[in-house]
């Protein structure tokens, strides 16, 4: 679908969130590491929302809380203490990341403030043990070039990140949160809405996350960057969509976003030209258990067998409507069937666009509209679930179905793996923020400013002429390495293992990526694992074919090191005398072969002796054994 996304009037802000590599947590001394083991301790939670100062209730709160979810956390001690627990005050604000913040703000121009104060936004999915996320604004007003053009920074926060969901317990009602991730600092960088194209926006999001991966500080991983985009169109909505990790992805996140909306506006405009009428939208809910009462339905047959009854409600004139595709494999009845999820505790909705299907027949879907007393026109949504759940899950389905007829609703919406969103809350209004009363403010000094301002990182066109002047890399490794998030690492395994440069920049970029399309767990892999692999092929230990092979074997080995690799892989060298032998052997082997090909055989037998030797032996050392013993075969002749 092309779409000319100036004359749309496209708007994209974007907000990046990237965990900090500092030596505590954000607000107590514990070490910003997870835990892979069984939890020591759990604790059960329900969080409720609160009033702001002027009486208010955030509505993302509010809806939150309808769920009626409780939480059970997990924790570890030597990843947690009192203060994630919410059992302690939060200590005095983590000054070491304070300075990673400043770091990155500077680097965008931004203006630091003079005094920092904590402020608490409400958070009651589960994620925060107090049902609030601590954050506080480091600077503002600053800018960045992205190719020629000038985008406005509006501010650098520093906030603590949130635990971990781990799983959701058998009755649907608790979820599992680990508290390991809660409170390792998490900068937050936010651009005004002037990106107008989806690749302009992933353009913007990597000159951001290149600066923020220069400070040195930033930690690597799934998951410890995310980022977030504000999507607007002039006659569609602010959308808030959260949680996309992957940089790749943002452009078509974007892309389907614009899709939706223009699909929403065009379906408003046939709504009113059908002269759909709000209040003909009505909560006139019909009991029609008995007309599946012979259902081959599993979903219905199920809701039934367990005393559960299918509700329907008439949407009119919404006939064809729901079928309507506004994104790939994404349905207006999806939008509607999103909100049931969600307010309704549903599975999901079934409706006549789609019917006959799953088990539902036509004879059925006859007596579905004669019972609703639905015309051809007319759409009928129906729900399998107890009485509670489907009254609200319709109710949810017939508001969307009356917002349809208005406007493209303001929401979040989170991200999935393919680009697509679904709904997600609400959004957020003024009654979320509200002043933390105990961490008292700090100062940001003039002189720390100044201190942070003359030790900043070099730019991205000095270090990438320096990588090409000091270690040899043409301009395209040499920017392949600068852009990656192995840059800062490069240059400490080429100093301390001796590794030559473009062996280090091929492998920590080319390579790395190909096996992570492959499925390998790259992130697995620690920094140290990478350098111990280097300090062995400089130390002769390992050879340079090997490497792979140990970085994959790691990444599926948790815990171990290069010496446990090369056991279990069976790549411990072989000593000189052992080669010696086999070099001997091949030729020997192969004496005829020899005679006939002269000079030729040498890459015949490299060959055969490699397969024997690879991973365990230097190619070099090799090749430098077979001309000898060639040489010496030869001069018998």
């Amino acid at each position: 679908m092309e779409i000319d996304y100036a004359k749309a009037g496209l708007k994209v802000g974007l907000e990046i969130h990237q965990q900090l590599n500092t030596q505590e947590k954000l607000f107590c001394r514990c070490p910003p590491e997870l835990f892979k083991e069984e939890p020591e301790i759990t604790f059960l939670r329900r969080l409720r929302p609160t009033q702001s100062e002027l009486g208010q209730v955030d509505p993302a709160a509010f809806f939150e809380f309808q769920k009626g979810i409780k939480v059970m956390y997990e924790a570890n001690s030597a990843t947690s203490c009192l203060v994630e627990m919410d059992e302690e005050p939060p200590h005095p604000l983590n000054m070491e990341a304070v300075e990673v913040v400043l770091t990155a703000a500077l680097m965008m121009n931004m203006q630091p403030i003079d005094e920092v104060h904590v402020m608490r936004k409400t958070v009651i999915d589960g994620s925060n043990t107090t049902g609030f996320q601590r954050t506080c604004i480091i600077a503002s007003n600053g800018w960045i070039k992205v190719g020629a053009k000038v985008i406005p920074m509006q501010a650098a926060s520093l906030e603590e990140d949130a635990a971990r969901k781990t799983g959701i317990e058998d009755d649907g009602k608790t979820i599992r949160y680990r508290i390991d991730r809660l409170g390792i600092p998490l900068i937050e960088v936010a651009t005004a809405p002037v990106i107008y194209s989806p690749m302009e926006a992933q353009e913007v999001a990597f000159a951001i996350g290149r600066i923020l991966r220069d400070t040195g500080k930033a930690m690597r991983g799934l998951g410890t960057i995310r980022q977030d985009l504000n999507v607007s169109l002039p006659h569609g909505a602010l959308i808030e969509i959260k949680g996309v990790q992957e940089l790749e992805l943002i452009s078509k996140v974007v892309e389907y976003e614009v899709q939706r909306q223009l699909g929403l506006i065009q379906v408003k405009e046939e709504l009113q030209e059908k002269g759909v009428k709000t209040e003909e939208l009505k909560e006139d809910f019909v009991d029609v258990s008995d007309v599946f009462k012979q259902t081959k339905c599993k979903v219905i047959r199920k809701a039934l067998g367990k005393g559960q009854k299918v509700l329907a409600v008439k949407l009119q004139k919404f006939g064809g409507v729901l079928k309507r595709e506004i994104m790939p494999g994404f349905r207006v009845g999806t939008e509607l069937s999103d909100r049931a999820k969600f307010w309704g505790r549903v599975g999901g909705i079934f409706h006549t666009d789609e019917m006959p299907a799953y088990g539902v027949t036509a004879k059925e879907v006859e007596a579905l509209r004669k019972a609703t007393d639905a015309r051809e026109e007319d759409a009928v949504v129906f729900v399998a679930n107890t009485a509670e759940n489907v009254q609200d899950a319709l109710k949810a389905v017939v508001e969307r179905a009356q917002e349809a007829l208005d406007c493209v609703p303001a929401e979040t919406r989170t991200a999935k793996d393919d680009g697509t969103t679904h709904y997600m809350r609400p959004r957020p209004g003024a009654a979320r923020m509200y002043p933390e009363t105990d961490i008292p403010p700090s100062e940001i000094s003039r002189a720390l400013v100044e201190k942070i301002r003359s030790n900043l990182p070099e730019p991205a066109e000095k270090k990438l002429k320096r990588l090409m002047n000091a270690y040899g890399l043409n301009d395209k490794l040499a920017t392949q390495i600068s852009d990656s998030e192995y840059g800062g690492l490069f240059e400490v395994i080429v100093k301390e293992s001796g590794v030559a440069a473009t062996i280090v920049a091929v492998f920590l970029t080319e390579t790395v990526k190909s096996l992570r399309r492959d499925g390998v767990s790259v992130d697995e892999v620690t920094d140290a694992q990478i350098m111990e692999i280097f300090r062995g092929v400089g130390s002769g230990d390992l050879t340079k074919e090997a490497i792979a092979d140990v970085f994959v074997w790691l990444s599926e080995n948790d815990g171990k090191n290069l010496q446990d690799a090369v056991d279990a892989l069976g790549l411990k060298m072989i000593s000189k005398a052992e080669l010696a032998l086999l070099v001997d052997k091949v030729v020997a082997e192969n004496k005829e072969a020899v005679c006939q090909m002269g000079q030729k055989a040498f890459g015949m037998l490299m060959g055969v002796v490699m397969k024997e030797v690879r991973g365990k032996a230097d190619p070099s050392v090799v090749s430098a054994l077979l001309r000898e013993r060639l040489k010496q075969f030869w001069s018998y002749l």
